[in-house]
């Protein structure tokens, strides 16, 4: 990922027809009668519906024609684009389908394979007229809502044997009002569960919910015409790609104070999710990655200021989140999240972090040493972890020829870890969303003598090549890169490079597979985001979408169904260009067989991966759940186990350390907090796939003792045959 990603405008899915369609559209679908309300409910608020601006017809009209011309992939605008925008502008405006009714659906049919024209020529009504029914019903639903709560959430029935569905999204939608009005009942009853099964009193949980509901309505009645517009516009370019977006003009602001790296806050990509804002990814060096709670997935449910109360963020734009979230420095902000594990919307954990600038030098690559003893042998193990590719674009247009890079880094702890003695070298490429290109480019010339490191394709099949062309090498030793899911990006193209020359072994989980290149154009309204180009490996494949497969894989935490460029909608696909000549410094088909039994064996007597494994296993169950009961007993039951399994694999890891179990989940919370209060939540010690790197790294010197002499890169430059 880019840093590009770090502002993402809101995901949206959206379409157009014909301007008398659009008129008729118009009428028929904004007129309809409130629910009944209870006297809290001001009935005096009235929806007032956003028009397009000429401004943003014109910006339509652009985006267009830039996404048919320019854009990487070939697409053109037909019914059948039409049809699967606005399936996409519903996903966006009403993903779990909770809103709308059959009834309402059937009213669009007429216009659904008509879009395409009018998306062309900048007719933006219909789309605005889908928007502004939407935000109609979702003042209904919640008014419905309210009035449940007001009426006294003690008059919900909790005993009978009834479920509610998770996951809505592909569910039938409801056939009309009564039907909707009945699973809007659930819903509630099932967040009065949650609440309840925590220990919250019956009263506050009515003022959780009131001000949930309260502050969402707020929210539908202040619409603006930007927000239908901006959601419009990228249910439509995200048919190319997850990665083309519209910025409003907003966004841009925020994207640009981004881009001059000014910002204050917690250090996270953020993203729309439906009427969630989605952690994307953590900055590497930022507050929240090193406060350690927060994840990728992870939905924001509120956020407070300090001591403050928690301002809920439900259905607010994602340039207002950012805002909230945003402030001066070495204060606190609490986030209210579902995680990104949890069984279901109604479980939340609140995080606090300090917010802070991302210093450069908190992004820097450090070094460490594993010291390891095998059969009599010791083995010294080097260890360079690099949390993103950076350089201080500032010092290197100034002139400044000691400028900071992850390069330059690199090479000076290698230099230093040669002086150790080091026996061979881990590269932790772990959580690298990526940077600079032009440092993967360099740093994989630190292992090579010269040659292409990276192939980079555009929409017009033009290929351009870019090579390592200094013949040094900084380090010709053995060497393995540890990867995850969130590795993309750059270090994809580095562990890929890796790969291909044979120059060392990729550890780890599947890579994220970002092999996409972005430009940000302007428009005469907001800027456009757009794929232009792909990132192919020398060997000739693509590192998009099927990013780098590891030679040793290692199970992750990270739910691949949720997380990286093949669960993401519209992705451009895996493919293959002519690979370019390189050499091959180690052919490691002879001993890799060996080294994954190893490896296994080691993993199956380890108490840490047996412990990982037991928590892969449980999240994948929580994950899997696709209901939960609306019993209070039967909640309750599955809510103690749920807890339980919590508690136990906690104080497993514990115990692993040689610390005191918890007692009971409430110390569990309680020490969590602490740890979030004193901003501490890093193990002093190397964790556990580090160490398994070290071992790998052992593995394979004790298969050929001459490992060192045969990894040379010009011992082999004369015998490696050229691919």
């Amino acid at each position: 990922m880019t840093i590009a990603e770090r502002i993402v405008a809101q995901r949206a899915p959206s379409k157009n027809a014909r301007t008398g369609i659009c008129k008729a559209l118009t009428i028929a679908l904004l007129v309809s009668t409130p629910l009944g309300l209870s006297a809290k409910v001001d009935d005096s608020l009235v929806y007032e519906p956003v028009a397009p601006t000429i401004d943003q017809a014109r910006a339509n009209i652009l985006i267009a024609r830039q996404l048919q011309f320019t854009h990487f992939r070939d697409l053109g605008i037909s019914d059948e684009l039409s049809g699967d925008v606005f399936d996409a502008y519903l996903e966006y405006l009403d993903g779990q389908r909770i809103y709308l009714t059959q009834e309402d659906l059937n009213k669009f049919n007429r216009v659904k394979t008509q879009l395409g024209a009018a998306l062309k020529t900048g007719q933006l009504q219909p789309g605005f007229d889908i928007y502004n029914l939407v935000q109609q019903r979702i003042i209904e639903r919640l008014q419905f809502a309210l009035s449940l709560i007001n009426d006294g959430i003690d008059k919900l029935d909790f005993a009978a044997n009834e479920t509610i569905l998770l996951d809505r999204s592909e569910t039938s939608w409801e056939a009309d009002k009564a039907a909707l009005d009945a699973l809007w009942v659930k819903r509630i009853k099932n967040a009065v569960l949650a609440q309840r099964l925590n220990g919250t009193e019956d009263e506050t949980i009515e003022e959780n919910l009131r001000r949930r509901y309260e502050g969402q309505l707020k929210r539908a009645y202040q619409a603006r015409s930007e927000d239908a517009f901006q959601a419009y516009m990228n249910a439509f370019t995200g048919m190319w790609d997850p990665h083309t977006s519209y910025f409003s003009p907003r966004t841009s602001e925020n994207f640009n104070i981004n881009m001059s790296l000014s910002l204050e806050g917690i250090g996270a990509v953020l993203q729309s999710d439906n009427e969630y804002t989605k952690v994307v990814r953590l900055v590497p060096g930022g507050p929240a990655s090193k406060q350690g709670q927060l994840q990728p997935a992870d939905r924001i449910v509120s956020v407070a200021q300090g001591e403050e109360k928690p301002v809920n963020v439900i259905g607010w734009r994602l340039d207002e989140v950012v805002d909230l979230i945003r402030g001066p420095r070495n204060s606190v902000v609490t986030l209210e999240v579902i995680p990104a594990n949890a069984s279901d919307e109604t479980i939340t954990k609140a995080i606090a972090i300090k917010r802070d600038e991302v210093k450069l030098e908190e992004q820097s690559a450090s070094k460490d040493v594993i010291e390891l003893e095998r059969s009599g042998t010791d083995y010294t193990v080097g260890v360079i972890t690099i949390p993103t590719f950076y350089a201080d674009f500032q010092a290197m247009q100034a002139g400044d020829p000691n400028y900071k890079s992850t390069t330059r880094d690199v090479r000076n702890l290698i230099t230093e870890l040669e002086q150790d003695g080091v026996d061979g070298l881990v590269i932790d490429l772990r959580n690298n969303g990526g940077g600079a290109l032009h440092e993967a480019n360099d740093l994989v010339g630190l292992f090579i003598d010269e040659g292409p490191t990276v192939q980079i394709r555009n929409a017009n099949n033009d290929v351009q090549v870019l090579n390592d062309e200094d013949p040094s090498v900084a380090y010709d030793g053995p060497l393995v890169v540890l990867t995850n899911r969130m590795s993309a990006s750059a270090s994809e193209i580095f562990a890929g490079a890796i790969q291909d020359y044979g120059r060392g072994l990729v550890v780890g989980s599947q890579t994220f597979g970002k092999g996409t290149v972005q430009a940000v154009r302007p428009l005469n309204h907001g800027q456009l985001k757009i794929t232009q180009s792909k990132f192919y490996r020398v060997s000739g494949g693509s590192t998009q979408h099927k990013g780098v497969i590891p030679d040793i894989e290692i199970p992750s935490r990270i739910d691949k169904s949720r997380i990286g460029e093949d669960a993401l909608e519209h992705a451009l696909p895996w493919d293959q260009i002519e690979a370019v000549p390189h050499e091959r410094y180690f052919d490691f088909s002879g001993i890799i067989d060996e080294l994954r039994k190893r490896h296994e064996e080691r993993f199956s007597a380890s108490p840490e991966f047996s412990l990982l494994q037991q928590e892969i296993d449980f999240l994948k169950k929580q994950r899997e759940m696709e209901t939960v009961s609306l019993n209070f007993d039967s909640r309750k039951s599955q809510h103690e186990q749920i807890e339980r399994t919590r508690l136990t694999i906690a104080n497993a890891r514990r115990e692993l350390r040689g610390e005191e179990p918890f007692a009971t989940l409430e110390d569990l919370e309680d020490w969590q907090d602490q740890q979030a209060a004193d901003l501490d939540t890093t193990d002093d010690e190397l964790d556990f796939v580090i160490r398994e790197g070290g071992h790998i790294m052992a593995d394979m010197l004790e298969l050929d003792r001459q490992m060192a002499s045969i990894m040379s890169p010009r011992h082999l430059a004369a015998q490696a045959p050229t691919p």
